[in-house]
């Protein structure tokens, strides 16, 4: 779990729905009610939500350049059933990336990939390289090469590991 503040934008919908899986303890925050209200989903909503969060950290890894922790379906595929549509603001004449319909997660999610990619931010949205978590983080690394989620828990894992290998 990270100690790093929340990801810009609409982006923290994305960490947070990933984020609701802890690796370690198995423990699923949308097994519980207060869990998926976050979310605004039901429990016959679950299954597609877990389907599009694993798909979600798996691209999340790749922008961590890690090969998926499983097969899953990707994530474009999901996110083609979420039309997006231009809206444009009659006042001021801004544009954005809107969904087609806003209920639906899908929906939300495909949003904040197409205004995260107007930014210039999706790919700095990563999932911690730890077996044992793929937290989904921001890095704000002025590099962009960040690797962990928490430098003190899964970086000072790492590092004690690769020393120890080193002594042995």
């Amino acid at each position: 779990m990270s100690e790093r503040s929340a990801a810009p934008g609409g982006l923290a919908l994305v960490e947070s729905l990933v984020n609701t899986l802890d690796i370690e303890s198995g423990a699923d925050a949308l097994d519980t009610a207060d869990g998926r209200s976050r979310f605004g989903l039901t429990e016959d909503d679950v299954p597609a939500a877990r389907e599009l969060r694993e798909a979600l950290r798996a691209t999340l890894l790749a922008h961590a350049g890690h090969p998926p922790h499983r097969t899953v379906m990707p994530l474009g595929e999901l996110l083609a059933r979420a039309p997006l549509l231009v809206a444009v603001d009659e006042r001021d004449g801004s544009a954005a990336l809107a969904p087609a319909d806003p209920g639906p997660l899908p929906s939300r999610i495909a949003a904040a990939v197409a205004e995260a990619l107007v930014a210039g931010t999706w790919n700095r949205l990563k999932a911690c390289e730890a077996d044992t978590c793929h937290w989904a983080y921001y890095d704000r690394s002025p590099a962009g090469r960040g690797r962990w989620c928490s430098m003190q828990v899964c970086g000072a894992r790492a590092k004690m590991r690769r020393y120890r290998a080193k002594e042995a």
